[in-house]
């Protein structure tokens, strides 16, 4: 085999490869999304009152209104749910400006699993994760 022939085929075969990685990708990103809304539907049908969600900076620095009513899905407050059903990433580089003014962060594709990737413990299943906030949601 030639090695233009070998490199066309490895080529051929990462194409292929990161199509099936994006598939699969967004199919989770899908059931995420579809989990939220069901979600969401299930906590204003049980009445569980949402909040003022904040953005906080890195580090630690300070906090920045969002506009955003909804539910944080992690103790630390890094992560949230609207009460549209839109997933939000709470940490930004907040200035002195953005603590006056707040900040409106763009919504993101939801994960399945909140915190992969991370250290240990870190991580949990976004079921998981509602069922801390609302017990039984999948049964309203």
């Amino acid at each position: 085999m030639r090695d233009d022939e070998w490199s066309r085929q490895r080529a051929e075969a990462v194409r292929v490869q990161g199509e099936r990685l994006a598939a699969r990708q967004d199919a989770e990103h899908t059931r995420a999304e579809a989990m939220l809304r069901d979600f969401v539907a299930a906590a204003d049908a049980a009445g569980l009152a949402a909040e003022d969600l904040q953005v906080q900076g890195y580090g630690g620095r300070g906090t920045a209104r969002t506009g955003l009513k909804g539910w944080y899905l992690r103790v630390d407050r890094t992560a949230g749910v609207s009460t549209d059903g839109d997933f939000y990433v709470l940490t930004a580089p907040i200035g002195l400006l953005d603590r006056v003014r707040g900040v409106r962060p763009e919504a993101r594709r939801p994960p399945l699993t909140l915190g992969a990737g991370g250290k240990d413990g870190e991580s949990m299943p976004l079921a998981d994760v509602l069922d801390r906030l609302l017990p039984g949601w999948r049964t309203h």
